[in-house]
C-alpha cells in the first residue's frame, strides 16, 4: 500500500464534488469564502477543479466530469492533495470513468496524493484501496473546512494539522467535546457557535479485553449496504461486484473494521439490517475487532448499542464504540490499510505506523 506524502505550506490542495454539487449552489457561497480562507490559512492553495463549483443539478447528470476532475487532480504534478466536498448518495457512477481509465490507474500509483472526506466518499476510498493507495477517512471541505463557527472545531483543526506531521504513533484520543449538527447554514449563522457538549462516555467499551491489533478497513455502514444491495439505486449493486469495490470476505481477515452512521440516523431496524448484511458477505466473521463512530448527535445511541452487542455476541467480537469519526463532530481521520493498536483494558487507540512516506521526489 502506497502513501502519500505528508502536507506542506505552499502545497496547491483540490476540492472535488464527487458526489453531490453542493458547493457550488449560490446559498453556501459563504461556505465556500469560508473553507477557502481556512485552506489559506493552513498555509495551502485552494484549487477548485473544472466542475467542482457547477452546481447540484449539473453535478447529478455529469458523473463523467465528477471523474475527470478526480482524475486532473491526480494528473496534476503541482496538486498535492486532494479534499473532497462533501458527501452524497451516488459516488459509485464514478467507477467506471475511473477503473476502467488505465491513465487514471497509472497516475494513482505513480504520484500518490492525499486524499480525504468521509461519508459516500466511501466509495472513492475503497477504489483507492484497491489501487494500493492509502487514504484518510477524515474531515471534508464543507463540514469542516467550511464550518460557520468563528473558528474550526479545535478537535477537527488538530486532524487537519496531523495531515502536515508524521510521527511514529498516533494516540487519537476521544474528544473533550462534541457538537450538535447544524440546522442552520445560512450567511446568518456565519461566527455562530455549535451547540456543544461534554463528552461524558469517553470511548464506550462493548466487549473485548487485551489489546487487538490489525489494519483498518471500513466506512459508511450506509455506504457499503447501498453497495451490497439494491435498496438505493437498482444499479448500485452490480456496478460494486464489476469493480470488486468491497473487498472479498478473505481480504476482511483480522482487519479492524470501522463503520459510522450518515446524517440520515437510520433507524435501528435498518441499523440492525445493515449490521446482518455484513454478516452474510462474510465481513463480521472475518474481522478481528469494529470500532463504530459516535452516531450525529447521539441519535440513537443506546439503541445502536444493544444491537451492535446482540448482532455479534455468538461471534464474541470485541467492539469498542463511541469513537469520534464519520457524521458526527469533531472528528478524527482514520487511514486506511494502516496498522492500529486497541487497548481494551486501558481504552485507547493508536495508529501504529507513520501516516505518511517519507520520500519521495514530487515534492
Amino acid at each position: 500500500m502506497q502513501k502519500p506524502l505528508a502536507l506542506k505550506r505552499g502545497d496547491r490542495i483540490a476540492v472535488v464534488s464527487l458526489s453531490s454539487g453542493t458547493l457550488g449552489e449560490n446559498a453556501v457561497q459563504h461556505q465556500l469564502q469560508r473553507g477557502c480562507e481556512r485552506l489559506k490559512e493552513l498555509g495551502l492553495v485552494p484549487v477548485m477543479m473544472p466542475n467542482t463549483l457547477a452546481g447540484r443539478s449539473f453535478i447529478t447528470v455529469h458523473p463523467e466530469l465528477r471523474a475527470a476532475d478526480l482524475k486532473a487532480a491526480f494528473m496534476d504534478p503541482t496538486i498535492k492533495g486532494v479534499i473532497a466536498a462533501i458527501g452524497g448518495d451516488d459516488t459509485y457512477r464514478t467507477l467506471p470513468y475511473l477503473m476502467d481509465d488505465p491513465e487514471f490507474i497509472t497516475a494513482v500509483r505513480e504520484h500518490p496524493k492525499l486524499f480525504t472526506g468521509y461519508s459516500d466518499t466511501t466509495i472513492n476510498h475503497l477504489m483507492f484501496y484497491q489501487l494500493g493507495l492509502q487514504t484518510f477517512y477524515g474531515p471534508n471541505f464543507l463540514s469542516d473546512l467550511a464550518e460557520l463557527g468563528p473558528e474550526m472545531l479545535p478537535y477537527t483543526a488538530a486532524t487537519w494539522q496531523h495531515y502536515f506531521h508524521n510521527p511514529v504513533v498516533t494516540d487519537l484520543l476521544s474528544s473533550p467535546t462534541w457538537y450538535d449538527e447544524r440546522t442552520d447554514f445560512s450567511p446568518q449563522a456565519l461566527d455562530t457557535p455549535r451547540l456543544a457538549h461534554e463528552e461524558r462516555r469517553s470511548y464506550d467499551v462493548l466487549r473485548g479485553h487485551g489489546v487487538v491489533r490489525g489494519r483498518l478497513l471500513g466506512g459508511c455502514l450506509d455506504s457499503f449496504y447501498d453497495l451490497l444491495t439494491t435498496t438505493r439505486y437498482p444499479d448500485e449493486q452490480a456496478v460494486a461486484q464489476k469493480y470488486q469495490l468491497v473487498p472479498a470476505a478473505s481480504d476482511w481477515q483480522d482487519k479492524l473494521l470501522f463503520i459510522e452512521t450518515s446524517d440520515e440516523q437510520p433507524e435501528p431496524d435498518l441499523f440492525r439490517t445493515m449490521l446482518q448484511r455484513l454478516r452474510a458477505v462474510g465481513i463480521l466473521p472475518n474481522v478481528a475487532a469494529i470500532i463504530v463512530g459516535k452516531p450525529q448527535n447521539e441519535h440513537y445511541y443506546d439503541d445502536y448499542r444493544q444491537i451492535l452487542i446482540s448482532e455479534t455476541a455468538d461471534l464474541a467480537l470485541p467492539i469498542l464504540y463511541n469513537v469520534n469519526f464519520g457524521h458526527a463532530f469533531p472528528r478524527t481521520a482514520l487511514p486506511y490499510n494502516a496498522l492500529a493498536a486497541i487497548d481494551f483494558d486501558h481504552v485507547t487507540l493508536k495508529i501504529t505506523e507513520p501516516w505518511f512516506a517519507e520520500k519521495s521526489g514530487q515534492h
